[in-house]
């Protein structure tokens, strides 16, 4: 009960939790004008490196050591010049606040959803296809409406997770250094996938790390998610998903949406023209349908306000019971 005192009246969770809401507040205003990609160098980056280092003739046991090793030496030296920065660094918040706008992903994953529900919707197919491919890794280009309608559910569900609720449970937790390893980590999971051949032992580690990092999070993030089915049958959908809640994997999130919007999610995508055959979730329930992007949509925004107003609360509580000085 000490230490749970002790964390609420902790001067630094104040401070964390309002400088989270205030960058969530500025990245999302600036969504809806620009698209913010301020990691896209290091994006490019990682490609580069991957094929300077991730030889094909490379035996399995090679690719998996070089895939360590391109994380260490991205990261580390990374972390130690930006951690080192701030000691020259006149205002400690201000820099605090570059480094969470950098790794906080961004906003507008809802307008984009929403231009490729409406270009469904319009039979606008191609262009639908031209907006997804960049957001996802599988292949777009024979994707029907089902396909795109599915695979767009999907990325909007984990990178929300990823970018958005790992981000600020990091941040949180240990400050904004560690927010932003956890997202070049995952910027180096996106660009090194294991679902692509080149990269299946290359990019191991960084998936399994990014697994474990991502573990936690994810499952806050399933509860807000189930807690948004109450409406619905909130006790039959846990029993069906609580199975999967300690598996190092994405089946609980999948599952628990699937069942909230009563369609069916994953199964077989194809990588660079090979099939991977997924898991499939609420498999007696329909295919998604153009319509269900929006609702989908809806739905995860929901779960992201809740965490916000807990992330409120909990400033409020903390100041409030600490007495901070406004």
């Amino acid at each position: 009960m000490n230490s749970l005192s002790d964390i609420l009246t902790s001067p630094h969770l104040y401070s964390a939790a309002v400088t989270l809401l205030l960058l969530i507040a500025l990245k999302a205003v600036l969504a809806q004008f620009v698209t913010q990609q301020p990691l896209a160098y290091f994006s490019f980056y990682c490609q580069r490196l991957a094929e300077k280092v991730n030889k094909a003739s490379n035996s399995p046991r090679q690719q998996h050591i070089s895939g360590f090793i391109a994380i260490v030496v991205t990261l580390i030296p990374l972390l130690l010049i930006l951690g080192l920065f701030e000691a020259f660094i006149a205002i400690p918040w201000l820099w605090h606040c570059v480094l969470l706008y950098l790794a906080l992903g961004s906003f507008g994953l809802s307008k984009s959803c929403q231009a490729i529900a409406r270009d469904l919707v319009a039979n606008q197919t191609y262009l639908a296809k031209s907006k997804l491919a960049p957001l996802v890794l599988r292949d777009t280009e024979q994707l029907s409406v089902l396909g795109i309608s599915k695979a767009c559910i999907e990325m909007q569900l984990l990178r929300s997770t990823q970018l958005l609720v790992g981000v600020g449970f990091y941040y949180l937790l240990l400050g904004p250094l560690a927010a932003l390893a956890f997202r070049l980590l995952v910027e180096m999971h996106y660009a090194w996938n294991i679902k692509l051949p080149r990269f299946a032992y290359f990019g191991v580690c960084v998936n399994q790390t990014v697994k474990l990092l991502q573990w936690i999070p994810a499952r806050l993030f399933a509860l807000v998610l189930w807690l948004g089915t109450i409406s619905q049958n909130p006790i039959l959908y846990w029993r069906l998903v609580r199975s999967k809640f300690f598996s190092n994997n994405n089946d609980l999130l999948l599952h628990i949406l699937a069942l909230g919007l009563s369609i069916r999610l994953s199964g077989v995508a194809s990588y660079h023209g090979q099939k991977v055959r997924k898991p499939s979730f609420n498999d007696q329930a329909r295919q998604p349908q153009s319509t269900d992007i929006i609702h989908a949509s809806k739905r995860i925004n929901y779960a992201l306000y809740l965490l916000l107003l807990g992330l409120m609360l909990l400033a409020i509580i903390s100041y409030s019971i600490s007495g901070i000085s406004p």
